[in-house]
């Protein structure tokens, strides 16, 4: 694998704060965004580089109870913070990308230059944007294609200069720096040219999420950053080299798409601390329950609900991956533990962590396990959580970033304004 050049490993926090109906009601003063702010603030104080807010499209035993709109959501944030970038989860597969560009677009601009989208293709949520079911897979990896390329084509659809200060002190448009992208294609037809003035990033950063083969090549092709679910080094290497190896096939600059994963981390003061908690968490699961949502990670349709917990399950039980129209990277993932012969329970206690990588050790043991990953060029994004916990907080803001920045791996500092520059990106891949 090629060496990226020198840089530091981002940062990126949950931006918290989703509470329920049931809580507003106990507690009708409190905004929904409270616990948001508070995140926020700590995050910016600990010059952490981005917050992140998912989404879910259903309600339910996979979806969410009283989850926020992500983008508004972190246009709230964006007035009540200065430097922190802000990540919002937005489907190509239920939107429109001339909506797509100026959402983003307007969110670019009333942060300053903050603003990233974090691009899903959905595996549920059809119910509530019918009539008909989800597309597959193929479908809608397609579909999300053709939205990057339109609302790519948006945001560069205003050149430099097209907008100036006149002597006057108005703005003065030059139209011949303005042009239509006239595009028609299989899923929109979309005139533009955008109408908004050009962004402060140019583009905001793109994000996108998906390890199957679908999801590679998306990424490969557009994604500066890929948020990924890999648990050992070397699924990490094997992943990179995949990615990476496409988008350089595709004439991407090199080093690109970074890498973004998830930490599960347990921290204790000591490593005998650290395990003891990670034991009492397992002995605490519900395994009827982990069989189905075990299932869940394999695609579904599995009864799980004879096999014997500390025994191999057959691979006779392997799904079609090619079949599965959801969540395919994760079935990947657990149809690959079942042929290293986990057992049964050794799969439902990886299904809490649904195949993210998880490290438990005292905070100097858990920033040697990032610098692993770091130096051998597989991690260039970090996703660290629980800041809103004073216990958490100082485990991760005074002790794994701590041990990072003497390390020189975590920067002491913003570098600037924008997402772009503290994540170490070019204005885009124009």
């Amino acid at each position: 694998m090629t060496a990226r050049p020198p840089r530091t490993l981002g940062i990126v926090t949950g931006a918290g704060g989703f509470p329920g109906p049931y809580e507003l009601a106990l507690d009708p003063d409190k905004s929904t965004v409270d616990t948001a702010r508070t995140v926020a603030a700590l995050a910016e104080a600990a010059r952490i580089d981005a917050l992140f807010v998912p989404d879910l499209l259903t309600f339910g035993a996979q979806g969410t109870i009283g989850a926020q709109e992500p983008i508004v959501y972190v246009a709230a944030l964006s007035q009540v913070t200065s430097t922190i970038g802000l990540i919002a989860t937005v489907s190509t597969t239920f939107h429109h990308p001339f909506n797509l560009a100026r959402l983003f677009g307007t969110l670019d601009h009333v942060s300053n230059g903050r603003a990233a989208w974090n691009l899903v293709t959905s595996s549920i949520g059809e119910e509530n944007y019918g009539p008909g079911g989800l597309p597959s897979p193929e479908e809608r990896y397609a579909r999300a294609a053709e939205t990057l390329d339109i609302v790519n084509a948006l945001w560069d659809s205003w050149q430099p200069g097209a907008l100036r200060l006149g002597d006057d002190g108005r703005a003065v448009l030059d139209p011949a720096k303005v042009r239509a992208i006239d595009h028609v294609g299989k899923y929109f037809s979309v005139a533009g040219p955008l109408n908004l003035p050009p962004l402060p990033q140019g583009r905001p950063v793109l994000i996108q999420a998906g390890q199957s083969a679908a999801g590679i090549e998306l990424g490969a092709t557009y994604a500066e950053v890929v948020f990924t679910a890999l648990s050992t080094l070397d699924s990490a290497r094997e992943f990179t080299d995949r990615i990476r190896g496409r988008a350089a096939e595709l004439g991407r600059r090199p080093g690109l798409p970074l890498i973004f994963s998830s930490f599960h981390a347990t921290f204790g003061a000591t490593e005998a601390e650290a395990q003891r908690l990670v034991r009492e968490r397992h002995d605490a699961l519900d395994f009827d329950a982990g069989r189905g949502w075990l299932a869940d990670m394999l695609g579904g349709g599995i009864d799980l609900s004879d096999a014997p917990l500390d025994r191999p399950l057959p691979e006779s039980l392997l799904p079609d991956v090619a079949a599965i129209g959801r969540r395919r990277g994760r079935a990947e993932i657990f149809s690959g533990y079942i042929k290293q012969g986990y057992t049964l329970r050794e799969l439902i206690i990886a299904a809490q962590d649904t195949g993210h990588w998880s490290v438990a050790g005292t905070p100097e043991q858990l920033a040697d396990a990032v610098e692993e990953r770091f130096r051998a060029g597989v991690l260039d994004v970090l996703s660290v959580g629980g800041l809103h916990d004073p216990i958490q907080h100082d485990y991760v803001v005074n002790g794994l970033l701590h041990h990072l920045r003497k390390r020189g791996i975590v920067k002491e500092d913003y570098l600037g304004p924008t997402l772009r520059d503290n994540l170490g990106l070019p204005l885009s891949d124009r």
